[in-house]
């Protein structure tokens, strides 16, 4: 089941509702992470998430520059954690 919290509704260009689920969103991030590659979180939501996946993946080296505008999460060298 998927909380409300997890779920944004946005406009495309079109006009047209988007469902957007923060939890995928970030999921796919860490995917990214994973692969060896930096990832950016939009929000704090987002990032919150991909700490709670890397946390629970046993990644830890990943280094965060958080800003007004977001997060990066940048990978370190060592990919599986």
């Amino acid at each position: 089941m998927i909380s409300l919290q997890e779920v944004k509704v946005r406009m495309d260009v079109t006009g047209k509702e988007m469902v957007i689920n923060r939890k995928e969103v970030a999921l796919k991030k860490v995917k990214k992470i994973k692969a060896g590659y930096s990832a950016f979180a939009e929000t704090k939501e987002v990032s919150t998430f991909i700490k709670k996946e890397l946390e629970k993946a046993g990644i830890t080296d990943v280094y965060e520059d958080e800003s007004d505008l977001g997060s990066w999460f940048i990978p370190g060298n060592d990919k599986e954690g």
